[in-house]
């Protein structure tokens, strides 16, 4: 497991009810059980490009479509188009996968 990872059992036990006054604000795996099934959309943005109608029009196969990015620049990963870490892209048995190298805090959206 890398430093990143999160480790539910390090929230707390599930099976210890918090006690009734008890304000310490601690959270446990259990607490976060009603969200688990809430579907997310993931996306794993390579590039950008601008133009106009009539050039995408004459796009066709094996055109080149450059990119804002460079190659081995981090790529953006957003969820529910909220950006959220940086990676970089892998292959993983034959299909493409993203490894996180940067989790963006709050607010930090520098490129």
């Amino acid at each position: 497991m890398s430093d990143n990872d999160l480790d539910l059992d390090e929230l707390g036990p599930a099976d210890t009810p918090p006690h009734p006054g008890d304000d310490t604000g601690e959270k446990t795996a259990s607490d976060l059980a009603p969200i688990f099934d809430v579907p997310v959309s993931i996306s794993a943005v390579l590039g950008r490009a601008t133009m106009s109608v009539s050039q995408l029009l004459q796009l066709n196969s094996g055109s080149v479509l450059e990119l804002d990015r460079r190659v081995g620049e981090a790529i953006d990963i957003y969820v529910n188009n909220r950006l959220v870490a940086r990676g970089e892209v892998v292959i993983v048995d034959e299909r493409l996968g993203v490894t996180m190298t940067e989790i963006i805090k709050d607010g930090d959206t520098q490129s």
